[in-house]
């Protein structure tokens, strides 16, 4: 994969850019990756916050248990507005997580819309 220089080393290598299969640069499509990887982030973030929120205290000063609230609570007030009042925590931050699998979803859905990727096959 890549083009083969002196001492069998591809291109790739040398440059230092990740291919994909097919030969596309990962780093050519940063405008989609960087986004899709936030989001990714923030999902996975979420959920983890969900499974350790069943073993910890709400008002745990566990450093660990800070770091996921500081990082999830500004979706969490995003996605309160759409929820019942009613709704317990765990629940609004499993549907956080789900309202972030389909804005991934979604985010590259508009990508093959524009054109930005060649659709496989």
């Amino acid at each position: 994969m890549g083009i083969h220089l002196e001492g069998g080393e591809t291109e790739a290598a040398v440059t230092g850019a990740i291919v994909a299969e097919g030969g596309a640069s990962v780093l050519a499509t940063w405008y989609f990756q960087l986004p899709n990887f936030l989001l990714a982030a923030l999902m996975y973030t979420l959920l983890g916050r969900a499974l350790l929120g069943l073993i910890v205290d709400p008002n745990s000063s566990n450093y660990i248990w800070r770091f996921f609230c500081k990082i999830t609570d500004p979706f969490i007030a995003v996605i309160s507005y759409v929820t019942p009042k009613a709704t317990a925590p765990v629940v609004i931050w499993l549907f956080g997580v789900v309202w972030l699998f389909w804005l991934r979803i979604g985010l590259l859905y508009l990508f093959l819309l524009l054109g930005a990727f060649s659709r496989a096959g």
